[in-house]
């Protein structure tokens, strides 16, 4: 199963975790990578992630987030489907979901992943029927609920 974290995602484990929803997230995220790097899910990454991430003034999370999609990402939507992200990304937009955004559902989608994760509340509001938006804790959740289904 092919899942795409973006931004907000990674940094989450950074942020203050004084908040319980925060701090849970968190968790949940790190959950997330010890699956990938256990080979559970593949992992996507993307130009427009790459460059989100190089933009980050803390060069430990920088370092420490770019080291992990290097080591555990096995499909990048690279600067060959720029034009592709680009088309995507103006048709997501139409329902109100920001350029940014836009481009990480877009290289999701392109990649076929079947989840993409984030924090962002704003973000998680957009739909699709070719991708499900969750935040760490709802994948957590569904991901350990479907484990025991068997």
């Amino acid at each position: 199963m092919r899942i795409y974290l973006d931004n907000c995602a990674y940094n989450r484990p950074y942020d203050e975790l004084t908040q319980l929803t925060v701090s849970l997230e968190a968790q949940a995220k790190l959950q997330i990578q010890s699956w990938i790097r256990k080979g559970k899910f593949e992992l996507v990454s993307s130009e427009i992630l790459m460059l989100e991430i190089s933009d980050c003034p803390f060069e430990v999370r920088r370092k420490g987030i770019t080291e992990y999609i290097k080591e555990n990402s096995s499909i990048h939507v690279g600067a060959d489907n720029n034009r592709k992200v680009d088309e995507t990304a103006k048709e997501i937009m139409l329902t109100g979901v920001k350029y940014k955004d836009a481009c990480h559902i877009a290289s999701a989608l392109i990649a076929k992943c079947e989840y993409f994760i984030s924090t962002d509340k704003r973000l998680l509001k957009y739909h699709s029927d070719r991708i499900r938006l969750l935040n760490p804790v709802q994948f957590v959740s569904e991901t350990e609920e479907n484990d025991y289904d068997g």
